[in-house]
Order: C-alpha cells, then structure tokens, then sequence
C-alpha cells in the first residue's frame, strides 16, 4: 500500500519543488507531473510529487487524516488507562 500526502506548492525551481505539509517544508520532484504552478496542491509521495489535486480535494484528505489521529490518540491513551 502507498500513501500520499496532500502538498501545497510553494515555489518551484526546474523541476524540482518545495512544498508544504501540514507547515513542514519538503522538496519534491515534479517529474511525474505536469503544469504545476505555485499554490497548486499536489500529492506527495516519497518526494516525487505524483498526482496535481484541487485544494478542495486536499484541505477533506488533510481534515480526514487529523481525524485518523486523533481516534489512534484516543485509542492509546484507553490503552495505557488499562495497564
């Protein structure tokens, strides 16, 4: 299974990118992908960026996978009340 974050472009050099996720700032290639502009939404795979998306797209996929850790964050903290 591979994963993909949302990203938003910040500024791009060439081919390669530097990205946001979640206010981390990576680089990216942008090899695999074509017409991306500054404050385009990308998704982020092992730092290639593989796929352009909407922000729309981006900001549910981002709201969802916060959700994802708060629920793994309340199963630990249950878990540790246990032992």
């Amino acid at each position: 299974m591979c994963l993909s974050i949302p990203s938003k472009v910040l500024s791009i050099q060439g081919d390669k990118a530097i990205v946001s996720v979640a206010g981390t700032e990576y680089e990216a290639s942008l090899q695999l992908v074509e017409d991306v502009e500054v404050n385009d939404y990308v998704l982020l795979h092992t730092g290639f960026a593989i796929q352009k998306i909407s922000e729309e797209e981006a900001e549910e996929t981002l709201r969802l996978l916060r959700e994802i850790g708060e629920i793994d964050q309340e199963i630990r903290e249950n878990e540790q009340q246990k032992t």
